[in-house]
């Protein structure tokens, strides 16, 4: 998956040397977190987000071949820190299935 991953961000980034992707792995569950430099990273999201929900479509495509769930998270460095920009956190809304949301709308009522 990472290396599926840093194939497809190395093709679309300006300085393909800069992309620093780690994965986060549980036993159903695997977070892939994708740094890049700041000037690429609208290269990454794409108008309205679409590049980056085109890659996220890919992933879980190749995941649920494997039978787990995946999330791609694209960090923010800012003076030496990373931190988890807004395009990351959309991730994990994205992964979730119609069952699940229903269930949490039930709950709220």
């Amino acid at each position: 998956m990472k290396e599926f991953v840093e194939y497809i961000v190395k093709c679309l980034v300006d300085n393909p040397d800069d992309v620093k992707i780690s994965e986060i792995g549980g036993t159903q569950t695997l977070i892939i977190e994708l740094s890049v430099k700041k000037s690429d990273i609208g290269k990454i999201i794409g108008k309205k987000g679409k590049t980056i929900n085109a890659i996220r479509t890919l992933l879980m495509s190749v995941a649920s071949r494997n039978g787990i769930r995946v999330s791609l998270e694209i960090l923010e460095e800012e003076d030496g820190e990373r931190t988890e920009s807004a395009e990351g956190t959309e991730s994990t809304e994205s992964t979730e299935t119609p069952e699940s949301a229903q269930g949490e709308e039930n709950e709220e009522k």
